[in-house]
């Protein structure tokens, strides 16, 4: 069943973004834990700040939460950026160089053409709809940006959708082949690939 193969194919990929989106939770936890063995460093620069806001103990506290706020919040933007990177990274290199990820190689499929530009523009399509739009929505979140954060979400559902639905079709390609050129064959599985006319004169 070649619906269920690229299912499959689609599951062992994500298994290894979510392995990767785990070690950066991790990582991230201890980056913020490490902040504790910093507070001290921060406080004196907080009792400074009190000795000069002649008494003002509220915006010296203030100041230090906020800075230890702010600090967290950057290692968590910045763990969901490399994420998106290493899934880009990932897709890209795999595409171009074996045309095929690791999932795909599981189950015999392959990603026809084997070209770096057009395996850049199937790379970045689905990155984005598997990864980079729910990386923002969830940095917006943490940002206190909740309403934006929910519309967001929504975008990322939708974008999923549209190029998961697809596979389901005569054709079997995706949003990213459709966007990319590429189609994905492999035994029991040819799909025609959809290339522009190129005249020659």
């Amino acid at each position: 069943m070649p619906k269920l193969r690229r299912a499959v194919a689609w599951a062992v990929d994500f298994a290894l973004v979510v392995a990767l989106a785990s070690a950066l939770a991790v990582l991230t936890f201890h980056r913020i834990s490490a902040l504790v063995t910093d507070v001290p460093e921060l406080a004196t620069r907080s009792g400074l700040d009190l000795l000069t806001s002649r008494g003002d103990v509220l915006d010296a506290s203030q100041d230090l939460g906020l800075t230890l706020w702010d600090k967290s919040v950057l290692y968590v933007e910045q763990a969901f950026g490399l994420l998106v990177l290493a899934v880009f990274l990932y897709q890209w290199a795999c595409l171009a160089l074996a045309g095929r990820t690791v999932g795909k190689g599981l189950v015999g499929l392959t990603v026809t053409p084997r070209l770096p530009r057009r395996a850049a523009r199937r790379a970045a399509v689905t990155t984005a709809t598997d990864v980079a739009v729910y990386a923002v929505a969830c940095v917006l979140l943490v940002e206190g940006q909740v309403v934006l954060s929910v519309l967001v979400w929504a975008v990322a559902v939708v974008l999923f959708l549209l190029n998961a639905l697809p596979v389901l079709s005569p054709s079997g390609r995706s949003l990213a082949d459709r966007v990319a050129g590429t189609a994905v064959t492999g035994l029991w599985l040819s799909t025609p690939v959809a290339t522009p006319l190129v005249r020659t004169s």
